[in-house]
Parts: C-alpha cells; sequence; structure tokens
C-alpha cells in the first residue's frame, strides 16, 4: 500500500497525531514571543533633553543630559539608545530577521537530506540557549549577536516545525494543522503582549518568554521521525514501525502494514535534489518562482500593513496584542474556503490576496476626518485580516505542491523571499516622502499582482500529494503554467485511461 492508505489503517487524525500536533502547534507560541520580543524589550520611552545638551557633539556628554519622563525598564533605557544610537534597535530587530532567512535556506535542505527529527530538536535547543544569552547580555554587541544567532535557530526550526505537523497526519487534515500553526502564532503574539504587561524589566521579560522553550524542548524529544520522510528516502522499514507505533498509540492493529517499495527512492541525492532541483526541474522551476513572488507579496503587505497600524495612539501592549487577535477571524475563512470543491486552495490565495489589495487601494479615497468603520485604520487592519488568510493558505498551499523529498528545500526558499519582503517592508512609509498615497499603491499592487500569479498555480484539493520526483513528473501532479504539448499530453493521457 502506498502512505495514503497507509495513514488510512493507523488513523490520519487519531489520539496520538493530536496530541503531537497539539504540542508542535503550541510551539507557535513560543516562537510569536520570541519574534515579537524586540517590540516590548526595544520600547522607546518619552525622554526629554536639556536645552543646553544642543551644542553637544558627543553622545556620552549627551546622555548626562536626558531625563526618561515614562517608567519603562528596556535596552533603550539601559543602553541609552536614544538620538544617534536610535537606529540600534531597528538593527536588532532587523539582524532576527536576517537570521531567519538565513536558517530558513539551511535548516530545510538540511532537514530533507538527514531527517526532520534531528534539524528540529537541534534548532530548539540552541534557540533557547540563545534566547538566555539574550536576557542575560551585558551589552548591546552581545544582545544583537544574540538576536541574530536565535533568528538563526527560530527560522530553521519554525520551518521544520510546520512540515512535521503536516507530515504526521493524512492529507485531508493538511489544512487544518497548517491553520491551527498560524492561530496559534496569533495567539502568541496576544500572550506575549500580556506577559510583557505584567512583567515590565526587559531581562526578566526575556527570561519568562523564552523559558517555556525549555519544557517544549523535553515535550518532543519523544517524537518519531516523519514516517512520509523516511518513505521517500527509500527508509520504508522504518517508515512501517513509526506508523505501526502510531497505529498501537491510536489504538489500532496494523501489524500486517507493508508499504510499496520505491524504486531509487533512497538515491534522490544523486539526481540533484535540493536547491538545484528546484532551479532546473521543469515543474518545480515555474512553480518556485510564482510561489516566491507570492511569499514576498504576502510578507511586505503584511508587515507594512502592521508598521502603518502601529502608529495608532493608546497602549503599546493593546495594540500588541491587537494586533495578533485581528488574525483569528481569517483562520475559520480558511478553513472553510480552501476545503470547499468551487473555490479550493488556488482561488482562495487570489481572492483574499486581491481583497487585501482592494482594501489598501480603498483607502486612498478615505479622508483624515473619516469615521471609525471607515478610517484608514479600520481599512488596514481590514487588509491585515485578509493577507492573513493569504499568509495561511500559502503555507499549506506550498507544503502540497511540492513532493515530500524537497518539500523542506521549496518552503525554505519561499520563505527566504517572504523575509526579504519583510525586510523591505519598513522602507515603504518613508515613500510618503514622495506622495502619501504612495505606500498603499505599493501594498495595493503588490497584493493583486500576487493574486493573478496565484491563478497559474494547479489546484491540490482532493488530488494526491507527490512523494518523489518521478511521481512529480506524471500527468496527475505536473501541472503548473504548462505549455500547450504539456496540456495536449495530459489530455491524451487521460482518454487513455477512460
Amino acid at each position: 500500500m502506498d502512505l495514503e492508505e497507509a495513514f488510512h489503517v493507523v488513523g490520519e487524525f487519531g489520539p496520538y497525531q493530536k496530541r503531537a500536533v497539539a504540542t508542535l502547534v503550541l510551539i507557535q507560541v513560543y516562537m510569536a514571543c520570541q519574534s515579537m520580543l524586540i517590540v516590548l524589550v526595544g520600547a522607546v520611552p518619552k525622554y526629554q533633553v536639556d536645552q543646553k545638551a544642543g551644542s553637544l557633539s558627543s553622545h556620552q556628554e549627551l546622555l548626562q543630559h536626558v531625563t526618561f519622563t515614562e517608567d519603562v525598564d528596556s535596552i533603550v533605557t539601559e543602553w541609552f539608545l536614544i538620538k544617534q544610537q536610535a537606529y540600534k534597535v531597528s538593527l536588532a530587530g532587523s539582524l532576527f530577521f536576517a537570521g531567519v532567512l538565513v536558517g530558513n535556506v539551511f535548516f530545510g535542505p538540511l532537514s530533507d537530506k538527514i531527517g526532520r527529527k534531528p534539524v528540529f530538536l537541534t534548532a530548539l535547543f540552541f534557540e533557547v540557549l540563545f534566547g538566555y544569552a539574550t536576557a542575560l547580555a551585558p551589552s548591546y554587541e552581545v544582545f544583537a549577536l544574540s538576536r541574530l544567532l536565535v533568528g538563526l535557530m527560530n527560522g530553521g526550526m519554525g520551518l521544520v516545525c510546520f512540515v512535521l505537523t503536516q507530515e504526521y497526519v493524512g492529507k485531508p487534515y493538511w489544512a487544518l494543522t497548517g491553520t491551527l500553526t498560524n492561530m496559534a502564532f496569533a495567539v502568541g503574539i496576544a500572550l506575549f503582549a500580556a506577559l510583557g504587561y505584567y512583567v515590565r524589566p526587559w531581562r526578566d521579560l526575556a527570561t519568562a518568554a523564552n523559558s517555556p522553550g525549555v519544557l517544549f524542548f523535553l515535550l518532543c524529544v519523544n517524537l518519531p521521525e516523519s514516517p512520509r520522510w523516511l518513505y521517500s528516502r527509500g527508509r520504508t522499514e522504518q517508515a512501517e514501525e513509526v506508523l505501526r507505533y502510531m497505529a498501537l498509540r491510536n489504538g489500532k492493529a496494523a501489524t500486517n502494514l507493508r508499504l510499496r517499495r520505491i524504486a531509487n527512492a533512497g538515491n534522490q541525492d544523486g539526481g540533484g535534489t535540493g536547491l538545484m532541483q528546484l532551479v532546473t526541474h521543469p515543474v518545480l522551476r515555474w512553480r518556485t518562482v510564482v510561489l516566491m513572488y507570492v511569499w514576498y507579496a504576502c510578507s511586505l503587505v503584511y508587515y507594512g500593513l502592521t508598521l502603518g497600524a502601529s502608529e495608532t495612539s493608546g497602549s503599546r501592549y493593546l495594540n500588541v496584542a491587537m494586533y495578533g487577535l485581528v488574525e483569528l477571524p481569517a483562520y475559520p475563512l480558511c478553513i472553510y474556503f480552501i476545503n470547499k470543491q468551487w473555490a479550493g486552495r488556488r482561488k482562495s490565495l487570489a481572492g483574499f490576496l486581491c481583497l487585501a489589495g482592494t482594501a489598501c487601494l480603498c483607502t486612498m479615497f478615505v479622508s483624515d476626518n473619516a469615521g471609525a468603520l471607515l478610517s484608514i485604520t479600520s481599512l488596514a487592519l481590514l487588509g491585515k485580516l485578509m493577507v492573513s488568510a493569504a499568509f495561511n493558505i500559502v503555507y499549506v498551499y506550498t507544503s502540497e505542491l511540492y513532493p515530500t523529498v524537497i518539500r523542506n528545500a521549496g518552503l525554505g526558499v519561499c520563505s527566504m523571499s517572504c523575509r526579504v519582503g519583510g525586510i523591505l517592508a519598513p522602507f515603504v512609509p518613508s515613500m510618503r516622502a514622495f506622495h502619501t498615497s504612495m505606500p498603499f499603491t505599493v501594498f495595493c499592487l503588490s497584493g493583486l499582482s500576487a493574486g493573478c500569479l496565484g491563478l497559474l498555480l494547479p489546484e491540490t484539493l482532493n488530488r494526491p500529494v507527490a512523494e518523489t520526483l518521478e511521481e512529480l513528473n506524471s500527468p496527475t501532479y505536473s501541472r503548473v503554467v504548462e505549455s500547450k504539448a504539456h496540456l495536449y499530453k495530459e489530455t491524451q493521457w487521460n482518454s487513455n485511461h477512460k
């Protein structure tokens, strides 16, 4: 039997898989705390500078004339990151996301080569270790370096964690586990805001936000290797052992479970599986180009709108929580639409991206003194709601578009493109110097163009997932921006098998 048939026998989403997936999903709360840490740890309080300081050129001399008027304990107040040194707060945040970018590219192919579990546990262990280094940093330089290393581990661990939530269950539950993962991240943002409200000193906050990682590491030590990865690498007997173990924990008998052997599955590396295969394979090449732009646009619009909405006055803790909770309604919408035959993954992704672009377009026609329901802020949050839904879909969709043997490599490259969008997003608001509507024009065009390009991708709803590159070459899988010759061959193949 093949893998999908085996999951029908052992249980596609049995009690054991629910517990394993729940652990992996809750790790997203920890990851959200690490991702949002700089927002509160790098909070800039109000301060006053004596008039005599206007002629001082030295930063050290300037510090003697600075008085913080707000009771905030952050890296800004400890290391006086103001005036000429203010850029260091943003730099620390950028270093984190730069680390995430590198982690996506490095750990994705590595987990495809040596396995999901060893890469996941190693990255989680070192993320916790470097997280404590952040809390104990004696200087800004050590703090910045620790944020880079935390981001490196966060990017790799998060990617593999998401893939594991998919590969532990049957394909019909991929959309559910992917949605739960992103919902947990949004909830984690809100919980981090609550934690920051009660734990004000920045070192205590960094320690409290990092400590759950120790518990999660201990819970994940006993998780099995992905049976899909084992099967794709030709380690069929080990895959059968994992599936039998799952069946036992699910209370089902699977003593006679035997998987169909895959020819040359263990030699995929010799054929160029990895990053180069994404370029050389005719189907994967165009699929990756389209997905990279979609991920880039999702990130640019998501983070760009978040930065625009962050100008809202009020409590910083309430604002952080609101930016997390506003995403939650997007996920039930995703679950509903992507499992409907008339919508599916492709049309839902394109629709939400176009709606996000349309919301940004509408902000250009709203005056500053408009009502609360039609204000620029409400439209920006609506756009974030829509792009959050698109972000959730593209994670699930991308997992289904890549074969198991190269899934992490594909997700890593797409996630790298996503981080590029996140790095560029802070610069978009500065385009107001050219025209007040320029930032929203960029977000509008990005959302609409990505939505249109997404329509070129194939639908994956209720279709089998490719495990190897050989399967991807069959007419059932190889359909994305095809040439007419490909379409003709597929039509001829279908007519011969009716």
